[in-house]
């Protein structure tokens, strides 16, 4: 008999929940209710949203709106979105990730105290992602975003640097990056850094390690677009080889279930934990079909 276990510790992250919620009760009141950019980065749950009624919009879009009600998503939006909302009477349903949203603060005040030092406030993020470009959007875009720790090294260690980092990232990179520059920044001026990932997240790593080497064939689920899916994944892959990245029952490639005894479903903070339901039945439709 084949083992299809679901992680429990998988799905969505408590900020994504809230935007979610938030989104169901506006539609069940009626009325028109947009989106700024994809609630969620997964393609099969905005496409669920999209049937209750929920339109998702670019920033464009949302220029040349006028007098309607817009829902800000989890990852959250710079300064310059809500000043457009106030200019055409747009009313704001706030889902901005409390997390976020400190972070935000952090970065904004750290911005604003004007003293004689010159520092760079530095990202460590994923450039052009929602979260981030709400980030430097803080810092009336001066803000540097670096990827990964190769880019650390092309800060200019003769001026102070404040490191802050996106919510969903790697704790160990963020780690090295810290200890780098700890290393090459001049000792004439100061470093200081926050590690502002969210735990909720960061802690799904361990989790998602243990999961993935206790069954012999992975399925994770997440959408192409989420970069928490994409990091998790590789965790997965690293601790089992035999994991498989796929967002629909219909990718399941049925050739791995020959031979597996044990099979495991998981999938990022994006992922609903219906779709991962939905694939588990598929599964054990396709082993019992065999």
């Amino acid at each position: 008999m084949v083992k299809v276990e679901i992680d429990e510790g998988s799905g969505f992250c408590f900020g994504v929940v809230t935007a979610i919620n938030k989104a169901e009760e506006e539609l069940t009141k009626g009325g028109t209710l947009y989106c700024l950019g994809d609630i969620v980065h997964n393609s099969r749950e905005v496409e669920r949203l999209k049937e209750m009624g929920l339109i998702t919009i670019n920033h464009d879009d949302f220029n040349h709106l006028r007098d309607a009600k817009v829902l800000l998503r989890a990852h959250g939006e710079p300064p310059e979105t809500y000043e457009i909302a106030r200019r055409n009477n747009i009313e704001i349903i706030d889902a901005t990730c409390p997390v976020v949203l400190r972070l935000q603060k952090k970065i904004k005040q750290e911005h604003t105290q004007k003293n004689d030092e010159d520092k760079q406030i530095v990202i460590y993020g994923k450039t052009g992602h929602a979260e981030v470009l709400g980030l430097v959007g803080q810092t009336t875009g001066e803000a540097i975003v670096i990827e990964k720790l190769e880019e650390a090294k092309k800060l200019d260690f003769s001026k102070s640097i404040r490191l802050y980092s996106q919510t969903t990232k790697s704790l160990d990179e963020f780690q090295n990056i810290v200890e780098y520059i700890k290393e090459h920044i001049s000792p004439e001026v100061t470093f200081e850094y926050y590690d502002t990932i969210c735990r909720q997240v960061a802690n799904r790593i361990p989790n998602i390690r243990k999961f993935a080497a206790s069954h012999d064939l992975v399925f994770f689920v997440s959408g192409k677009k989420s970069s928490n899916g994409k990091m998790l994944f590789s965790e997965c892959q690293k601790v089992n080889p035999n994991s498989h990245l796929i967002d629909s029952a219909e990718e399941i490639d049925g050739s791995l279930l020959t031979g597996a005894t044990s099979i495991g479903v998981c999938g990022a903070t994006s992922t609903p934990k219906w779709l991962m339901e939905e694939i588990s039945k598929a599964i054990q439709s396709r082993l019992t079909g065999q």
